[in-house]
């Protein structure tokens, strides 16, 4: 491994990869120009995924980080994930944002808010593989418990789904991360976790999904992209993109997959003999 310190930024990253791209060996060469011309994929993906798209083994790309000064593709990758973060405007920008266009008087957001709302419900049916969906609906029916996860901005669907199957009396809990407390041991075997994160995505999420599947758990994935984090946990992807208003984004078409996937998972629990 290097004994460079880590890049901590983007800049610091690329200016490192511009100093020694050329005296790099050629497969890590390609990994180089291959991570210059993507950059906005490292978050998101996976080692294998970044590999292959360089067009070298995977132990090649692992090579590549070390020689940068991480100790592996993971500390790369969360640098990458700390500087989109970091580039996600915060509430205060976003709002003066909207302010600059003119657009922020109250029945003007309304119109826009449900026009977002429109469109994110027209792509829902294009983002979600069905296959995928009625697979993730028989995996749930069939659980003995549900754990679901979700946090920040995925917080009103995870809370919402645990709402509705305590209401349809499926055995259901909630991970909210209350008193800092992590009941990640109270997953058992054949229970399944519905993770819901959206990027920047949640650390606490993908690694509550991470070690449910490293017990033999299954995993359901409600995210925005189905190249992300949780592709590393082998999730049934359910993918959902919502159209945002001035880089505020709702939860339009997110709950209306998340009632379609309770209501789906009560129907057929009932189909089954599992209902009360």
């Amino acid at each position: 491994m290097s004994d460079q310190t880590a890049p901590v930024s983007l800049e610091e990253f690329n200016h490192r990869l511009a100093e020694i791209s050329e005296t790099m060996p050629k497969r890590l060469r390609q990994c180089a120009e291959f991570v210059a011309q993507n950059t906005d994929r490292i978050a998101v993906s996976t080692v294998a995924e970044l590999s292959a798209g360089a067009g070298v083994q995977p132990s090649a790309f692992m090579r590549f980080c070390q020689l940068m000064g991480f100790a592996g593709f993971s500390d790369m990758q969360r640098m990458f994930r700390e500087t989109y973060a970091q580039k996600w405007p915060d509430y205060a920008t976003r709002l003066e944002n909207l302010r600059a266009t003119g657009d922020d008087s109250p029945s003007a957001l309304l119109a826009e808010f449900v026009e977002a709302g429109r469109l994110s419900l027209e792509n829902l049916a294009t983002t979600v593989d069905l296959e995928t969906l009625e697979t993730a609906v028989n995996v749930l029916a069939a659980a003995p418990m549900i754990h679901v996860v979700g946090f920040r901005r995925a917080f009103p669907v995870a809370s919402y789904l645990s709402y509705a199957f305590e209401k349809m009396d499926i055995a259901a809990v909630l991970h909210d991360g209350v008193g800092n407390l992590n009941p990640r041991h109270a997953i058992r075997n054949g229970d399944v976790v519905i993770a819901i994160t959206f990027a920047p995505y949640s650390q606490e999420t993908i690694d509550l999904a991470a070690f449910a599947h490293a017990n033999g758990n299954k995993v359901i994935a409600i995210s925005d992209a189905p190249s992300g984090p949780m592709r590393k946990t082998d999730a049934l992807m359910l993918s959902v993109s919502e159209v945002d208003v001035g880089a505020f984004r709702a939860l339009s078409a997110t709950i209306s997959l998340a009632i379609a996937l309770a209501v789906s998972v009560g129907a057929k629990r009932d189909k089954l003999g599992n209902g009360k």
